[in-house]
């Protein structure tokens, strides 16, 4: 071992020391780790000083720009895979139970209500879409009663609540039925940018990565004896599949939107004018964590 070598490993080895009296062994044992792989980064890429002070400049504006509408931080661990890795550690495989995504940063709580079939848009600008299909579990049975809150941006790629006019739109729940089965209007998805107006946005340029993340449609499901089950379903055929901003996409997840024309008969008799688009989305939620 030379002698850098040394004085290297000797800081490290008095930094992973130093939590030597930590009373919470689990907070003892991420922050050892956290430490290794820290240095080790360092001592990977040689970090110049210079680089070092422009990453601090880097998280400092990060926190600036970080609010109570905007939090910058996820939105950087969203581009750095670090959130959907974290999802994918933390909703392990079961079966046949529908994969997770990244829950987003445009989730309200106390959505309004609506019944079977009925519109989650509330006016929101967007082509008319059918969205139905079951809720079971892993064993194939119904699951009655699931709750089912689904949120989505409309045509220009915007949530309700990045309107400053305090509207509700293209957001609700419904329940569903002794069958297990659900169904509701919305509106067909289209591709949007996170934001990219701060630090994460200039980090994405500066690398030559779109801020577009493909088109989806928002789901969160919750019913008893079942795990929770936050994901998404994507559009089939979008140019964004397979460079999302946030690698949300999963292949299982990817739907078919049948495109109908203008004329053709709805499932519930609704008069659509124009065009509108049906996907079915059959959900399996895998049991609770005993």
């Amino acid at each position: 071992m030379s002698e850098q070598e040394r004085r290297e490993t000797a800081l490290l080895d008095r930094v992973l020391g130093s939590f030597d009296g930590c009373r919470d062994p689990r907070l003892g044992e991420v922050m050892r780790s956290l430490v290794r792989h820290l240095h080790g980064f360092l001592r990977e890429t040689r970090l110049t000083e210079e680089e070092w002070e422009r990453a601090i400049a880097f998280l400092t504006a990060t926190g600036h720009i970080t609010d109570d509408r905007r939090q910058e931080f996820i939105l950087l661990s969203d581009v750095l895979g670090v959130s959907m890795q974290t999802i994918t550690i933390n909703n392990e495989a079961e079966g046949d139970a529908t994969e997770a995504t990244v829950f987003g940063p445009f989730f309200v709580e106390d959505s309004p209500r609506v019944e079977i079939g009925g519109d989650i848009s509330f006016g929101a600008a967007g082509e008319p879409c059918w969205v139905e299909g079951t809720v079971a579990d892993t064993a194939g049975r119904p699951v009655p009663g699931a709750r089912i809150e689904v949120w989505e941006a409309d045509e220009d790629g915007r949530y309700d609540v990045q309107y400053d006019d305090g509207r509700t739109a293209a957001r609700a729940h419904l329940l569903s039925d002794d069958d297990g089965h659900y169904a509701f209007w919305g509106v067909t998805p289209t591709p949007y940018p996170i934001p990219h107006d701060g630090p994460v946005g200039a980090l994405l340029a500066a690398v030559g990565r779109s801020p577009m993340r493909a088109a989806h449609l928002h789901f969160m499901v919750t019913a008893p004896g079942c795990r929770r089950l936050v994901t998404h379903i994507f559009v089939r055929g979008d140019d964004f599949l397979t460079r999302d901003s946030v690698f949300g996409v999963k292949e299982s997840l990817v739907k078919d939107f049948e495109r109908r024309p203008y004329g053709t008969a709805t499932p519930d008799g609704r008069h659509v004018e124009g065009t509108w688009s049906r996907v079915r989305f059959d959900i399996v939620l895998a049991r609770a964590e005993v």
